[in-house]
């Protein structure tokens, strides 16, 4: 699952576990805590985290305005073995993980495989400088990616259409290796995409 969830001022979820499953948060607005297991973390926009399975978890929003969020909902499998406590990342302080990859595009990896994921492959933002172009590229069968806009409004490319993407608008390239795909930036602004990617292809 892939949603976009609002979490209203001054309440919080209630006491969750998961099981069979993890959620990856990728947070947008607003601020607020979680506490997972015996561990507690402020949470605002640029914060990431993974909440492994079988651990007890409570989300509040600690300010006057709506908490944002993306919420990823990856299933685990049999013999996986989640970690104790829960990841957080923030994007705000987490070093560029690349810049020449597809000609421009500028990476930060938030929560990746050694992180804890059990079947996602990466979770990351790629930002474009203004009057950019990534590589249109298409991947081998086996990988599939989602990209939702963020920040400022992109051409995406894919296949054969051509489309405007502003913030909160995403795409699925599905694990076909048929379509290929890049993001466009003819503004005078830096855009920005939040990323993730399933990769069938490299296990």
């Amino acid at each position: 699952r892939y949603v976009y969830a609002v979490l209203e001022a001054n309440t919080a979820t209630a006491p969750t576990t998961l099981k069979g499953e993890q959620e990856i948060y990728y947070f947008l607005s607003g601020k607020g805590s979680i506490k997972a297991g015996r561990k507690t973390a402020v949470v605002k926009a640029g914060v990431a985290m993974l909440i492994p399975e079988k651990l007890k978890f409570t989300l509040t929003n600690t300010g006057s305005e709506p908490l944002t969020m993306y919420l990823i909902s990856e299933p685990t499998y049999d013999g996986f073995k989640p970690n104790k406590n829960m990841v957080v990342k923030d994007e705000n302080t987490t070093p560029i993980g690349g810049t020449t990859g597809h000609w421009s595009h500028i990476v930060k990896r938030l929560i990746e495989k050694p992180d804890g994921l059990a079947t996602i492959k990466s979770v990351l933002t790629v930002a474009q400088d203004p009057m950019t172009i990534g590589r249109p590229h298409s991947h081998d069968p086996g990988c599939e990616e989602v990209w939702t806009g963020v920040k400022g409004t992109s051409i995406a490319f894919l296949g054969k259409q051509i489309r405007l993407q502003a913030p909160g608008t995403a795409y699925n390239i599905p694990p076909d290796s048929k379509t290929p795909h890049c993001n466009i930036n003819r503004t005078d602004e830096q855009v920005k995409l939040f990323y993730f990617s399933v990769r069938k292809d490299l296990e």
